[in-house]
């Protein structure tokens, strides 16, 4: 019997078939197809069946390189998974996008709880504590650049920058914090990737941004 985030993903299935890079297709018998957005119409796409077959193609771009950041949008191209069922869906889409599903249902059910910028950079330690000295406008180039969604991250944006409400960035157009928007740029209905807190790897260009800060020559007099 399928569980609560199954059928909350058959429901959401119902008014979309696209979700980050991803196109959804049903087929006769229960189960599905996934398969990049941009390869519809090519008879040349490496079959695959098992859902665990996403863990490596999830891993590398199309160059080859690693891929740090699953909601990048750099999946690569030239592939279709054949599933089952719901079951096998599932267990694929938590392969190419972790733990977004269950973030998903949490926010369907208004249960997602967001953590500011501000907040996650001052609970760091070690190496990273210095991240918290990062200034606004720093903050506002570095979420602009590191999380637009053309080159950075799929994910819709739900945390502010800190406890007065200021948003992540004013470089990010509005449409990065609407949850209702195709952040590919395709316009298509979309299960939206949803960004509750900020990321490890944004904390690490903060603290990049600090070091690079200090390291600077100071102007002269």
């Amino acid at each position: 019997m399928p569980d609560f985030i199954e059928r909350s993903l058959e429901t959401a299935l119902t008014n979309c078939s696209r979700v980050g890079e991803m196109s959804i297709r049903r087929i006769n018998g229960g189960g599905f197809v996934l398969s990049h957005c941009d390869d519809g119409g090519r008879d040349d796409l490496q079959c695959l069946q098992n859902p665990e077959e996403a863990v490596e193609i999830a891993r590398y771009d199309d160059a080859g390189n690693y891929r740090p950041l699953k909601t990048a949008p750099n999946l690569r191209h030239g592939w279709r998974l054949e599933l089952v069922d719901l079951g096998e869906l599932r267990r694929a889409l938590d392969y190419f996008y972790p733990g977004r599903f269950a973030l998903f249902n949490a926010w369907k059910a208004n249960l997602l709880v967001t953590t500011t910028l501000r907040d996650t950079l001052n609970r760091q330690s070690g190496m990273y504590r210095v991240a918290a000295k990062i200034s606004d406008e720093q903050v506002n180039q570095v979420v602009g650049d590191f999380c637009r969604s053309s080159d950075g991250c799929l994910r819709t944006i739900l945390w502010k920058r800190d406890a007065t409400g200021a948003p992540a960035s004013t470089q990010l157009p509005p449409e990065k914090f609407d949850t209702s928007h195709d952040q590919t740029g395709d316009g298509e209905p979309v299960i939206p990737l949803l960004c509750q807190e900020p990321c490890n790897l944004l904390v690490a260009e903060c603290r990049k941004a600090v070091k690079l800060e200090g390291a600077a020559p100071s102007a002269p007099e």
